[in-house]
């Protein structure tokens, strides 16, 4: 099994040099401000969040090939 810091890493990666500039801004100024009003007011649920953004990123890459 291979652990989940390696695997965090090589998404990261992926994500910061792979994901289209539109689709990063997209999701950076939808997170951003959840983010930043959690951190003042409420704990954030980080797993739906994810679950969105996933949705955000197939939504916006249906179709296209990575190679």
């Amino acid at each position: 099994m291979i652990p989940i810091e390696v695997v965090n890493r090589i998404a990261k990666y992926f994500f910061y040099h792979f994901l289209p500039e539109e689709v990063m801004e997209q999701l950076i100024s939808w997170l951003l401000p959840l983010c930043l009003k959690a951190d003042e007011e409420v704990d954030l649920d980080q797993d739906e969040l994810v679950r969105q953004a996933i949705l955000m990123i197939e939504a916006r890459l249906e179709g296209k090939t990575f190679k």
